[in-house]
C-alpha cells in the first residue's frame, strides 16, 4: 500500500472546492478553508485545479487528493481526463490523483489501465477512481486504481436521481468485492452518515458541501423553517 493511502485510513477528507459563480471561489479562500478543516481534525483535503492546490499546499501538510475538472466532448464534467492534467496538479502539490471512471466517459479498459499506470509510474502518486456503480468500481480496481470511490453515484446518466442521501449500498458492495480501499463520497450531510459509511466498509470518508459550502448549508436551514 502506498504511504499516502495508508495515511487516509478512517480519516475525514474535506473537499475544498468552490464554483466560479460562488463568493468563496479562488485559491485564497480555498486555502483558508483547508486550514480551517485541518484545525477541525480533517485527515486529508480534496481540491480542484493547480492554483487551489498550490495555495492549499502552502498552508497544510495534510494529504491532498487533487483533481482537474474539465468538460468532455459532450459538455459533461470529466475529472482529470489525461496525464497532463494529472501532471499539473501533482506539480502543484497533490499527493494523490482522483479521476472519473464512469463507463460513458472512459469506455476502454486498456486506455484506463495505461493512464493509471502512467500516473503511478511517471508522477509517483496513487490513483483514486471516482465511480458511480459497482461495475465501474470493479473495473477501475482491475485497471490498477489504488482506491475506488462512490463519488459519482447519482451524478451519471445511469444513476441520476437514484439516491437522495449517500449511496451506502454501493460503498458496502465495493468494500466486499473491489479488493482495494473504498472511499465514501457524495451527499454525506451529517456526522451520523459519515460514521455509517465507515460501518459499511469505507476506508475513508469525503465530505464537501456539508462543510465547505455556506450557501447550501444556509439554504437547508432556511427551507427547514418554511
Amino acid at each position: 500500500m502506498h504511504p499516502t493511502v495508508a495515511k487516509l485510513q478512517h480519516k475525514l477528507i474535506v473537499s475544498c472546492q468552490a464554483r466560479a459563480d460562488t463568493p468563496l471561489h479562488g485559491p485564497r479562500f480555498m486555502a483558508a478553508m483547508a486550514e480551517a478543516a485541518e484545525r477541525g481534525g480533517a485527515g486529508g483535503i480534496r481540491a480542484n485545479g493547480a492554483e487551489d492546490i498550490r495555495a492549499i499546499r502552502a498552508v497544510t501538510q495534510l494529504p491532498i487528493i487533487g483533481i482537474d475538472k474539465r468538460l468532455d466532448p459532450q459538455g459533461n464534467v470529466i475529472i482529470t481526463p489525461d496525464l497532463e492534467s494529472a501532471r499539473r496538479i501533482v506539480e502543484a502539490g497533490a499527493d494523490l490523483v482522483a479521476l472519473s471512471c464512469a463507463f460513458y466517459q472512459r469506455p476502454s479498459l486498456p486506455e484506463l489501465h495505461t493512464l493509471i499506470r502512467e500516473i503511478q509510474d511517471e508522477l509517483g502518486v496513487p490513483v483514486m477512481a471516482d465511480c458511480s456503480t459497482l461495475e465501474e468500481g470493479l473495473w477501475a480496481a482491475e485497471a490498477g486504481a489504488d482506491l475506488v470511490a462512490s463519488t459519482l453515484s447519482g451524478y451519471t446518466p445511469a444513476t441520476q436521481g437514484l439516491h437522495q442521501g449517500p449511496d451506502l449500498e454501493l460503498v458496502a458492495d465495493l468494500a466486499r468485492q473491489a479488493r482495494v480501499p473504498v472511499v465514501a463520497e457524495g451527499r454525506i450531510w451529517t456526522p451520523q452518515e459519515a460514521r455509517a459509511a465507515l460501518e459499511a466498509g469505507a476506508y475513508a470518508v469525503v465530505v464537501g458541501t456539508a462543510i465547505t459550502n455556506p450557501t447550501e448549508i444556509t439554504r437547508r436551514f432556511v427551507e427547514a423553517l418554511l
